[in-house]
């Protein structure tokens, strides 16, 4: 069986993926404490221990406005660690699967979803230090791919659905921000994807294969209309919970943040499905799907 280096199984892919890469081979997982991403010098030290045939980094450095004041930390783990990866994963003949984010976008564009081929043009240190990470990996000619994603949740982590179940039980009104689009996507269905991608990878039937690609649930939306959405699921399963009776929509304007985001977060899917045979769900029955786990 081939051997497969999980970086950052406790995070919230990370978690996922722990499960769907078991039947793919013999999963050998990092966690933060285990693993310090900051030190190259111990990166390479497990990726020469291991020897894997392929190489999953979930791993990364995800306060996006903490980034702000800590650039440093950011970009040693977001583009310094994945350049180490991608040149040890060059030298054992590896592959490497990696995450990044729409947050190398500018979101200015006027008109539909950012395609891989899109110019970038990050508005944040965070967004800059996974542009760079996309950097290293490239310059390093390992066998990679990148997989851009965006508004990620589940039921590991801390992420905006759950914050927003938290604060429908505890508030009688949410403010929420209405001019960001995007589409919500699940940390379980970027786990499946993966491991589709990677059965391909370990199967040696990846000619051409190799480079970046988006993966974000099907349909547009909004963070209020998400939330809308989150906090409609819970009302319809415990209605007494929800102490919740507004969520008003806010423009970005009004709740101001270190780190700015993305107006456009629409990213497009076409060529992932085109290349790796998947249907990506749309984003309202991903989360009924979720919603039970996230719940529990």
């Amino acid at each position: 069986m081939a051997t497969i280096l999980l970086i950052g199984a406790n995070g919230q892919v990370g978690h996922e993926l722990a499960r769907t890469l078991q039947p793919l081979g013999e999963v050998e997982a990092t966690v933060r404490g285990s693993l310090d991403l900051g030190d190259e010098a111990a990166v390479r030290a497990w990726v020469r221990r291991v020897r894997p045939a392929l190489i999953v980094n979930a791993g990364a450095y995800t306060a996006v406005d903490k980034a702000e004041s800590e650039p440093g930390q950011a970009f040693a783990v977001n583009a310094r660690a994945p350049g180490a990866l991608a040149e040890e994963a060059a030298a054992l003949g590896a592959w490497l699967i990696h995450y990044s984010t729409d947050y190398v976008f500018a979101g200015d564009k006027p008109d539909g979803a950012y395609v891989e081929t899109d110019p970038t043009g990050p508005l944040s240190v965070y967004g800059r230090s996974k542009l760079a990470g996309e950097q290293a990996i490239a310059a390093a000619g390992a066998r990679h791919v990148i997989l851009r994603t965006s508004w990620v949740y589940g039921a590991h982590g801390a992420n905006f659905a759950k914050t927003m179940l938290r604060l429908a039980r505890e508030r009688d009104k949410l403010s929420v921000v209405a001019d960001q689009h995007g589409a919500p996507t699940s940390s379980r269905l970027i786990a499946e994807v993966t491991a589709r991608v990677a059965q391909r990878l370990l199967a040696g039937a990846a000619d051409g294969l190799a480079g970046i690609y988006h993966l974000q649930s099907a349909g547009v939306t909004t963070w209020h209309e998400f939330a809308c959405a989150v906090v409609d699921q819970l009302r319809q399963r415990d209605a007494a919970a929800v102490r919740c009776r507004e969520i008003a929509a806010i423009p970005t304007s009004a709740y101001p943040t270190p780190a700015r985001r993305p107006a456009n977060s629409r990213l497009d899917c076409a060529k992932l499905e085109r290349s790796f045979g998947v249907k990506l769900p749309h984003w309202r029955d991903d989360l009924e799907q979720r919603i039970e786990e996230i719940l529990g």
